[in-house]
């Protein structure tokens, strides 16, 4: 299904595109419409359709039905390079750039312009460079080797790609998934001037804010069909949720579960400090949540580091259960009982090509071996409580989802048996049902007696789950809130002049 849109030409009209892998239908009567100089949102969960329809558009699958068709003219693509010459380019979420080589040669890889036989190095740099200004990035050199890049960088560089090579369509996937809050607004403003040039953008994202700020159309895909097209503006976030995952957001934050009670401390920072934060007060007690907010940039990871002794405190008192330790090591944290799940997962919580069992037992065997045949009779259980869908605990976890990850990160640190469980960005880069699931296990350490200190970017997250807020700014505490307070109470102590006011 298509929906056609109006006042500006489509570009491409996709109908009733269907794929199926060893006989298992992953897309089904799908399509979309996109028009030039429009971002087109797409949505949906993991496993939703979302990846197999772009790849179907940007020729890496071929569609077993349904047709593609570009200014009215029917296509059919065998390879991505056909769909390039085609105008229509993807940036995916795994970059494919060869790191010892300049942006200039990284942008005309195998389409290097010559002269006499030989590569015209001037030129390259410098039709690369008016591309990279175009875009309003002249801060970026064209000789740059790409292996100096920041990720938000790289990305602009796989974006100069696909408008060197006069692309008309520019599906994204997932773009701000690693970035800084400063680096997504730079992608806004290169979108801006894409869009305004006439080029259409498929935008896919699983942060619903982005999808409204940039979209104008929403597609919604949910378990490989096609589940809604609708203007953006006749949407809200909670219209959304519920065509995404069937429940309203009302119901997306999950309640305390019954018996829940908030006991003795846990967790007591006196005046910690280090290089990065500096006289933290900060108390989590047994059955509580408490999130740590604040901008980027404000030492939020940085504290949960410092706990964890990955960055050791300096100075100032850390209490575990009423009891003076000093962690100057992960080791001597895990040890004591503490637990630190990290904001990549992929970098730092998993190995991504061992199998699920192996990821579950991986600290216990590190860190305290002796409980390893121990830790082997539980973490089956773990891992049913989790929930985690997954073909066996031998598959290994780089096939597994997003969110299917993460409840495998989770299960590692549970088999260590922690009291207090550290989370930075619990929910980074999964899709909304996925999110869900991480509430409710949340909710059920706090039922089940632990102590949890969390980081999170995303406000909603940060009211929906926490029993108190502590915001940072500029490493320092800017001031506690209760639950039931607002974005904007938690904005005004994140800015300076709310720190100012609190201090």
């Amino acid at each position: 299904m298509a929906v056609a849109e109006t006042s500006a030409p489509s570009v491409l009209v996709a109908t009733g595109l269907t794929k199926s892998f060893l006989g298992n239908t992953v897309l089904s009567d799908a399509g979309l419409t996109l028009v030039a100089g429009r971002v087109h949102g797409l949505v949906g969960e993991n496993g939703a359709g979302k990846s197999t329809l772009m790849k179907l558009l940007a020729g890496v699958h071929q569609p077993d039905a349904g047709t593609i068709t570009l200014d009215g003219d029917e296509v059919r693509f065998s390879h991505p390079v056909q769909a390039q010459r085609s105008g229509i380019s993807t940036v995916f979420q795994e970059f494919n750039l060869l790191p010892d080589r300049s942006i200039a040669e990284n942008v005309f890889l195998g389409r290097e312009p010559l002269s006499s036989r030989l590569v015209d190095t001037a030129r390259m740099r410098r039709e690369t460079q008016e591309l990279l200004d175009g875009l309003g990035v002249p801060h970026l050199d064209a000789a740059r080797p790409v292996r100096t890049l920041s990720v938000a960088e790289q990305q602009v560089v796989e974006i100069v790609k696909a408008v060197s090579q006069d692309a008309r369509i520019i599906s994204m996937d997932e773009p701000t998934a690693a970035l800084a809050d400063h680096e997504v607004e730079l992608l806004y403003a290169i979108i801006g001037r894409l869009t305004s040039r006439g080029v259409a953008i498929l935008y896919v994202s699983h942060r619903l804010k982005e999808v409204f700020d940039l979209c104008e159309t929403i597609t919604v895909l949910k378990d490989g069909q096609h589940v809604a097209t609708r203007p953006a503006a006749d949407l809200d976030e909670s219209e959304l949720v519920r065509l995404m995952v069937g429940r309203s957001l009302t119901t997306f934050f999950p309640e305390k579960l019954p018996g829940t009670t908030v006991g003795e401390p846990r967790l007591e920072l006196e005046g910690v400090g280090n290089g990065d934060v500096d006289g933290v007060d900060l108390t989590v007690r047994a059955g509580e949540v408490v999130a740590v907010a604040g901008l980027q940039g404000s030492g939020r990871t940085e504290l949960l580091e410092g706990v964890f002794g990955v960055r050791p405190f300096t100075r100032g008192t850390v209490r575990l259960d009423g009891r003076e330790v000093r962690l100057r090591s992960p080791r001597q944290a895990v040890r004591a009982g503490l637990a630190l799940v990290t904001e990549d997962r992929k970098a730092t919580g998993l190995a991504l090509r061992q199998s699920i069992i192996d990821n579950a037992l991986s600290v216990v065997r590190g860190v305290v071996p002796g409980r390893t045949a121990e830790a082997r009779r539980a973490v089956p259980g773990i891992l049913s409580s989790l929930r985690i869908s997954a073909r066996g605990l031998d598959q290994e976890v780089q096939y597994l989802s997003g969110g299917n990850q993460q409840k495998v990160v989770l299960a590692r640190w549970l088999a260590t048996e922690p009291r207090v469980v550290l989370l930075d960005e619990p929910t980074r880069g999964i899709d909304v049902g996925a999110k869900h699931a991480i509430y409710e296990l949340v909710r059920q350490l706090a039922a089940d007696g632990f102590a949890v200190l969390m980081v999170s970017s995303e406000l909603p997250e940060v009211l929906g789950m926490a029993d108190r807020i502590v915001v940072l700014h500029d490493g320092r505490v800017a001031g506690e809130l209760a639950a039931g307070a607002s974005e904007e109470d938690v904005l005004q102590l994140a800015t300076r002049e709310g720190s100012e006011a609190a201090a």
